[in-house]
């Protein structure tokens, strides 16, 4: 049995590195995960006065997450945090109070940029955000992506070997974590 893990990648350009890198992590995913990965695309904005009667699309949001066995983010870094989307994302899904659709899920997160610091304050930011709502987030390898501009052929195709060899390396941690921390 492969356990089911929503991969978050957290922008809604069409051909965003974090899209490519969540995809590049289902090809390189063990057997023991299936990896879904979604964006926050159609997620409509957090208001506290719709929780009485929620939209579709967050109660969809929700479900998904609430059927899946962990979660995994790969976040860009805009302004030093994570996207606005990805932090309404999570809001929906956290929500209501005390009932988070992503409590008691291992969680992983990755982030990544064309730059230098691999968007290292992004990862951060969640690392902040995510203890009180989330279940057990993998503390190694902690994985910021610099360089990530290159990495990718035309048709979205992982092809810089280092990069290869880090999200494996990253995949299998997570995999770990996932089946250690199954109730």
């Amino acid at each position: 049995m492969a356990y089911n893990i929503v991969t978050i990648a957290g922008s809604l350009r069409n051909n965003s590195f974090s899209l490519k890198i969540a995809n590049a992590l289902a090809k390189l995913a063990p057997g023991s995960l299936k990896l879904e990965v979604v964006t926050p695309a159609g997620i409509s904005f957090f208001n506290q006065d719709l929780e009485g009667a929620p939209p579709a699309d967050w109660l969809a949001f929700r479900e998904k997450l609430q059927k899946s066995n962990g979660v995994l983010f790969v976040t860009p870094e805009y302004n030093r945090s994570i996207p606005g989307v990805l932090k309404n994302a999570i809001d929906v899904a956290s929500r209501p109070y005390g009932k988070s659709s992503f409590l008691g899920k291992p969680v992983g997160i990755i982030s990544n940029s064309p730059g230098l610091l691999g968007g290292v304050s992004a990862a951060k930011h969640l690392q902040n955000i995510l203890p009180g709502i989330s279940g057990p987030v993998l503390q190694q390898p902690e994985i910021y992506l610099s360089g990530v501009g290159d990495a990718f052929d035309a048709d979205g195709n992982l092809t810089k070997d280092s990069l290869k060899t880090v999200l494996q390396q990253f995949i299998d941690a997570f995999a770990a974590h996932v089946a250690k921390n199954q109730g």
